[in-house]
């Protein structure tokens, strides 16, 4: 005999509560995932910072190194007294006066001593 109260659908057999109850969690594995990644991006967003300072101090350090060495040491080996030295000097000095005229700076050669 077939027994009616049998046949009737139970909550878990009904095939609407089953994607129903799919759908919430997968939503709670997506909410999951997401906290993680955050947490994740949260710790990892600090170690990246640090590691792009150190790259950008160290290539400033190795270009501006790379540049004044050799020149320190190409003005360090020509000798004071000729034509070429007094010319740089006087050209340097002519540049830094001129600087101080446009920023309305003080003369260089006219700064009160520290």
């Amino acid at each position: 005999m077939h027994n009616e109260a049998t046949t009737e659908t139970t909550p878990t057999n009904d095939p609407l509560a089953a994607v129903a109850d799919a759908m919430q969690a997968a939503a709670e594995t997506v909410t999951q995932g997401a906290n993680a990644a955050r947490e994740a991006a949260g710790s990892v967003l600090p170690s990246v910072g640090t590691f792009a300072n150190r790259l950008l101090y160290t290539t400033c350090y190795g270009v501006s190194y790379g540049v004044v060495f050799p020149l320190a040491l190409v003005a360090l080996s020509v000798p004071q007294n000729n034509p070429f030295v007094h010319g740089l000097i006087d050209g340097s000095r002519a540049a830094r006066t001129k600087v101080d005229e446009i920023l309305g700076a003080k003369p260089s050669d006219q700064a009160p001593a520290a």
